[in-house]
This record gives C-alpha cells, structure tokens and sequence, in this order.
C-alpha cells in the first residue's frame, strides 16, 4: 500500500512539474506575442528580441520531471523594414522589427496548451487509479 501512494505521489510531482512548466513556456510565448510589432526607441537601436524557454530534467519525488531552468534570446536576425519617418529608423531608414514570427508563437501556444491539458490529465487518472485502488482495498 505505501508503494502505491508513493508512486501516485511521484506521478503527480512529475506532472506537476510539467504543468508549471508549461504555464511558464505560455507566459514567454504571450510575452513574445505582446511586443511581435514593437520597434526600438532609439533610432537604430535593437528592438525587442524573441525569448526562448529553456527546459532541463528535474529530480521530483524521486522521479524524474522538468522545470523551465531560464529564458534565452532567440539570436535569429531582425527582419528589417524600409520607414524613414519612424523614429526608430536608422541613417538609411530602415527600421528594424522584431525577430518574432507570430504564426510560430500561435503553434507553440497550442503546443503548450495540449501539453498543459495532457498532464492535468496525468493528474486526474492518477488521482482516480488511487481512489479505485483504496476502494478495492477497502472490501
């Protein structure tokens, strides 16, 4: 009995690991999103740059989950834009944008999404195998 609680335990830690995981990957991704059109605000200065989440296994419960270790820049080249009325242009006009692709973010959105749904899922099943196994204890 104590080995089952304790499996059920570290499933759920893993999952749960995953979980605020995924929530911190949504977070970079909605960060990305919120600032894909914003430009630099010193004339031919460096716009925003796309943030990666970076992913490293974790010691939960005995078991082995993930956590979201940092946030990277993206070091992927600006997409550049001929503007010489915008305040952010450089000498020859050109403004640079940000290197986010919002198509990419928006599938990797959905992505995290999925992942976030699938480890609740973990969650519940392992709460309801517990809950079947004490009742087939019980009688």
């Amino acid at each position: 009995m104590p080995e089952i609680k304790s499996q059920s335990l570290a499933t759920m830690a893993v999952a749960s690991s995953a979980l605020r995981a995924q929530q911190g990957r949504m977070r970079v991704i909605a960060e990305n999103l919120a600032n894909a059109n914003s430009t630099a605000r010193t004339a031919g200065g460096d716009p925003y740059r796309r943030q990666v989440p970076v992913f490293r296994p974790a010691n939960v419960q005995g078991a082995e989950g993930v956590q979201m270790f940092r946030v990277s820049p993206d070091e992927s080249d600006f997409k550049t834009e001929y503007d010489p009325g915008n305040p952010a242009a450089d000498a020859k006009g050109y403004v640079k944008l940000p290197n986010v692709n919002t198509l990419v973010e928006a599938l990797d959105m959905k992505e995290a999404q999925r992942a976030y749904e699938a480890n609740l899922n973990v969650i519940e099943t392992a709460r309801a195998m517990e809950a079947r196994t004490l009742d087939i204890l019980k009688k």
